[in-house]
């Protein structure tokens, strides 16, 4: 006959693992238990349950802390560009012509923005900026803006490396020192790029939203001079 002793030590970890998970206060009831019991690590001997416990404990504090660390960090740069990108947009609506407008958008970009390289292509004429080397005045049908067709359909910013033909048209002779570029389509209006020396700058799937919001402002200040 085969007794009840025998039918329980023929069960699987498995099934002990589903019952102690269905019954997960059964160690209240068998503190000594939970004391003698082993847990084996993947360095050094193994721990008692208890202590693996608290060492598992510390390990999601640790990460959470990490975490909050990281959300504090980008909650203070996201304060910092929306300061930044309210003071650009006062400014820009400040001045008084279109050359004044783009001057106050390029400054920003490269003192408030840490641009190392900013260029502008304007599909309008602009009076006042002819020996300026970030502006280009380049119309929106011309040839050379064929390249950024597909990107002028969508108007949404693009962020990283950008190839060549379209880095050697705006940065001309820099254009092999720019490794990305946060680069805004204002469809109508123009192109702004911000291109930096450091690969890793700019890079696709950054969030956009001050940027989008810093290309609506120079399209509003240049729309009361036309």
């Amino acid at each position: 006959m085969t007794t009840g002793f025998d039918n329980t030590e023929k069960l699987g970890a498995h099934e002990v693992a589903a019952w102690l998970r269905r019954h997960p206060a059964f160690l209240q009831q068998f503190p000594d238990l939970a004391l003698t019991l082993v847990v084996p690590r993947d360095n050094g001997p193994a721990a008692s349950l208890a202590s693996y416990q608290l060492e598992v404990l510390r390990d999601k504090n640790r990460e959470l802390s990490r975490r909050l660390q990281e959300l504090f960090g980008n909650a203070q740069e996201n304060e910092r560009l929306s300061v930044r990108t309210h003071q650009l947009t006062l400014a820009l609506m400040k001045q008084g012509s279109a050359a004044d407008t783009l001057r106050a958008m390029a400054a920003s970009l490269e003192e408030d923005f840490q641009g190392d390289l900013v260029r502008i292509v304007s599909f309008h004429a602009v009076d006042g900026v002819d020996d300026a080397d970030w502006l280009q005045v380049i119309a929106e049908d011309d040839a050379r803006l064929s390249g950024f067709r597909d990107l002028m359909g969508g108007g949404e910013p693009v962020c990283g490396r950008l190839h060549p033909d379209k880095n050697a048209l705006l940065y001309g002779v820099r254009a092999e020192d720019v490794q990305s570029s946060a680069l805004l389509v204002l469809p109508g209006t123009g192109l702004v790029a911000v291109g930096s020396l450091d690969p890793n700058r700019f890079f696709p799937g950054m969030g956009t939203l001050f940027l989008r919001m810093m290309g609506e402002a120079l399209v509003a200040g240049l729309q009361r001079f036309r």
